[in-house]
Formats: C-alpha cells, structure tokens, sequence
C-alpha cells in the first residue's frame, strides 16, 4: 500500500487513481478488483476515489479509453513514419509486440477483458481492431489499388496477426526475444501483403 497522498491538482490526483487502479485491474480483472483496493493502492479514502470516479464501471471505462488510444496511436505513428511499406509493417508488428510487453499490463484490459459482456466495455475493445484497420486500410488502399473492401481485409488480417501472435509470445516466449518474434512475425506478414504489386 502507497502512503496516503497529500492535497494533490485534481488532475495529478484523478491521474494517480487511474495508475493505481490500472495495476488492481491488470492483477486482478474487473470482477475480482474492489474500489477498497484500488483506493488503498492509491493511497487515498474510498470518498476521494468516487470524487473522481462514480463507479468502478466509469473507472474501468476511463483506463480502457486510454489503454486503447494508446495502441491505436502506436499503430498510426508506425504508418506515419516512413514512406517505405516494409518498415511500415515492421514497425506496426513491433507496436502490438511492445504494447503487450509493456510493464503497465494495460493490453490485459484490452485484449483479456473479463467485462465484454458489457456494451460500452465491447464497443472499446472492437475500436481497436476497427481503428488499427481503418489506418491500414488507407495505405494497402492508396498504394495497391485495392478496392476498399478487399484492403479492409486484408488490413484486418495484418491486425489479427499482431495481436494474436504477440499475446501468444507474451504467455509462452520459450527462447525468443521481443525483438526475434517481432522480426518474424514482420517477415511472415510482409511476405505476403508486399506481393501486391504497388499501384
């Protein structure tokens, strides 16, 4: 347990929250997780938490939010960052490699949520496939000739093998490193979308 917070800017104190009940959520899932443990991780009364947050719900909503930019973000940055399509699918590979590994855990809320039941909770973890293919689709699109559809396939197919194989890597790396499974998983991945012929 964190030493009890002094007076903190409502910011730095709803960040505090979130970080605190990222670790709770990450450790334990929704159900198992209690406002008691992320205040007392947090440091703070359970009044100071529902402050910031009305329910663990919103708390929970708030944290995926985020944890979802982030690997939406990351998959962008890859694509904005170089005009050559090999790199490209490289360094989209590595974010969903190093958004797992990330000592955070915030991919578990992701991808492992115990709460898809929930509309709101599902409509978060769909925005990620969705958004990470809507950014593919636009340069598979722009740069084969593609139509639409046929890119949007293929960019969810790009997405599925990232995540899957990078979760599948974290639970059982046996001897290889981040860097060896991201090269592989590249090198399978841009075997095949690169023998489209560019447009």
């Amino acid at each position: 347990m964190r030493p009890r917070s002094g007076r903190l800017p409502r910011h730095a104190r709803r960040a505090q929250l979130l970080e605190s009940a990222l670790e709770v959520f990450a450790a334990q899932g929704y159900h198992a997780a209690a406002m008691d443990d992320i205040a007392a991780k947090a440091g703070v009364s359970k009044p100071v938490l529902y402050q910031h947050f009305p329910g663990k719900l919103e708390l929970y909503l708030a944290l995926l939010e985020s944890a979802c930019d982030a690997i939406i973000e990351r998959t962008r940055e890859a694509l904005r960052s170089t005009h050559d399509n090999k790199l490209r699918v490289a360094g989209t590979m590595a974010a969903f490699y190093d958004y797992v590994a990330a000592d955070t855990g915030a991919f578990r809320l992701v991808f492992e949520s115990d709460l898809t039941s929930e509309p709101a909770v599902r409509e978060q973890v769909e925005r990620v496939t969705t958004e990470c293919a809507a950014a593919i689709t636009e340069v598979i699109a722009e740069d084969t000739g593609l139509p639409a559809e046929a890119a949007h396939l293929l960019a969810v197919g790009l997405v599925g093998m990232g995540q899957v194989s990078a979760r599948y890597w974290l639970n059982d790396p046996g001897s290889l490193s981040r860097e060896q499974a991201t090269a592989l998983v590249s090198g399978l991945a841009w075997r095949g979308i690169g023998g489209y012929p560019l447009h």
